[in-house]
């Protein structure tokens, strides 16, 4: 079949659960993984002897809503492609931004980074693969996602130390460290409804729902914690429910953080949270 043509019969497909455009993105996504054929293959009447059968698997699992990342088993990160499956989070924009901030305002060798709830394993690789001599951990309370995150630190030789913990329950298990990131539960039940269908039906709750009733609990217990482990004038960096900007600051603020500032992603939300521990505070 024709290279073109097979891409306008696969894009008419999808194009029965996302729009045009979307769907040619995925096309071209599928073609790159499994045909090795990119767009500008398109233009220069490819044939395609056969369709391998992985491909029309993939499609096939694309067409049930599944993510392409878990159906590849891949998704880039900070320009690294990280090994995902339905126990981690796909890594998202925003939390490249995160891990940009971090890359950007802290030059000095030797951190000692911690990263909590690290899923897939993304922040503290990409964080001991940019810094200086960083000493970098990440900890997370499944098994399953550590086991993703250690294949990724394996696959992108990044040494980082990860160890199981349950952040709500025990301490942090660590002591003397120059910066804590987290990028917490924080999609509040009630927020479901907004959220892609796609998103609900693969990606892990455990790692994005919390109770109305108490959404900013894990921006609490690893607020109060933190101070407990970060050396004086040590750096606290949240990802953030949009909504809850405000709230998180006011939080920080009373546990005695200092210098407690929300930014913005790209897209003008609040999105970040950086706090200092003050000891003096």
């Amino acid at each position: 079949m024709n290279l073109t043509a097979l891409f306008q019969s696969f894009s008419s497909r999808l194009q029965t659960i996302y729009s045009k455009q979307e769907s040619e993105s995925l096309v071209l996504w599928l073609f790159e993984e499994y045909l090795g054929k990119n767009r500008i293959d398109l233009f220069s009447n490819n044939v395609v002897e056969s369709i391998p059968i992985e491909l029309e698997n993939a499609l096939k699992e694309l067409l049930k809503g599944k993510p392409i990342q878990y159906v590849t088993g891949k998704a880039p990160f900070y320009g690294r492609e990280f090994l995902v499956n339905s126990n981690v989070l796909i890594p998202r924009n925003e939390t490249e931004e995160l891990v940009h901030l971090i890359i950007k305002e802290n030059k000095n060798s030797g951190l000692r980074i911690l990263d909590i709830g690290t899923g897939s394993g993304c922040i503290p690789i990409t964080l001991a693969m940019e810094l200086n001599d960083a000493e970098v951990f990440g900890l997370d309370i499944s098994d399953k996602a550590l086991s993703v995150a250690s294949r990724n630190a394996i696959s992108l030789d990044a040494e980082v130390v990860f160890q199981k913990c349950d952040i709500l329950n025990e301490e942090i298990p660590l002591k003397h460290l120059d910066i804590i990131v987290s990028n917490p539960p924080y999609v509040k039940i009630s927020e479901k409804e907004m959220m892609h269908e796609n998103v609900l039906k693969h990606e892990p709750h455990l790692a994005l729902f919390v109770d109305d009733d108490d959404p900013l609990l894990f921006y609490k217990h690893i607020g109060k914690k933190a101070k407990k482990v970060l050396k004086p004038y040590g750096r606290l960096y949240f990802e953030i429910n949009e909504a809850l900007g405000n709230e998180t600051v006011d939080i920080l603020t009373e546990y005695g953080y200092t210098e407690v500032k929300i930014l913005e992603d790209l897209n003008g939300k609040n999105r970040m949270v950086r706090a200092t521990f003050n000891p003096d505070s």
